[in-house]
């Protein structure tokens, strides 16, 4: 029995959870706009090899991520994004290696990463513990990246200027607030999770691809499709619809694999 008392439960392993959910967003078919097993979505220069190329890539790092979350779990929350800027940098140089030059994982890298950095420095891991320690990491990032900045504007920048979307920092910034409240209601559906988080989420790829009107085209679609009922031939329809106006949902993309993670951690 004395043996017994002395084990010690097992770990969370994020950065296992976050491979396996990169895995899982690559796999989900069909996906509207997006690249999956049956086409490139609305993307030229991708397809389902590059992504895969890309994800393997990108595993060896979300490890250091978590390493180096651990080894600086002392220092104040405020001085942990001069830490992990490095490392994302240099996990992005790997996937751009790995893909010639291609953009298929950034707002993944910066998600997962600061995910699987943030749960190196939460003790008794949570996902409540987790997003309230990645808020404490992220304040203030808006107001410094976003609002703050003064010459040429980036196209973040700009959208912030013009429509105050605030994106993958603002999401980071918030805890993942757009996350949690879409899985407040989720089923357990991957394909349903992607739709919520279309309906919702304040998407910087598609305001890229087509203004703020395919922001809301999409959002209003997915919308139409939870209140209506979907079904696989309706989530085809979606896609065609999506590749026409060449508009690819990439950051609710970022998101579900976040989501997959969170779900998998303990509450509270």
């Amino acid at each position: 029995m004395t043996g017994l008392l002395a084990i010690k439960p097992c770990a969370i392993d994020a950065p296992a959870l976050a491979e396996e959910a990169l895995w899982l967003e690559l796999e989900l078919t069909p996906k509207p706009g997006l690249v999956d097993k049956l086409n490139n979505g609305a993307h030229r220069d991708m397809d389902h090899a590059l992504f895969a190329r890309s994800i393997a890539a990108i595993t060896p790092w979300l490890v250091r991520f978590t390493e180096l979350g651990d080894a600086h779990a002392d220092k104040p929350a405020a001085e942990q994004l001069r830490i992990i800027r490095p490392i994302g940098m240099a996990c992005e140089q790997a996937m751009y290696a790995a893909t010639n030059g291609v953009n298929t994982h950034k707002g993944g890298i910066f998600a997962l990463g600061l995910l699987c950095f943030t749960a190196g420095r939460v003790k008794n891991l949570t996902a409540d513990r987790l997003c309230d320690e990645m808020r404490n990491i992220c304040a203030g990032l808006v107001a410094r990246e976003l609002a703050g900045r003064s010459g040429r504007a980036t196209a973040g920048e700009r959208q912030y200027q013009q429509y105050g979307l605030t994106g993958a920092r603002g999401e980071a910034e918030s805890g993942f607030a757009t996350v949690r409240e879409v899985l407040a209601r989720w089923n357990g559906d991957l394909h349903e999770l992607l739709l919520r988080l279309m309906a919702i989420n304040q998407d910087s790829n598609l305001v890229s691809r087509g203004g703020i009107d395919g922001l809301r085209y999409v959002q209003g679609y997915a919308k139409g499709l939870l209140a209506n009922g979907w079904d696989r031939r309706a989530l085809l329809e979606m896609d065609k619809a999506l590749i026409r106006r060449n508009l690819s949902p990439g950051g609710s993309a970022d998101l579900l694999s976040v989501g997959w993670v969170l779900a998998k951690l303990p509450s509270a």
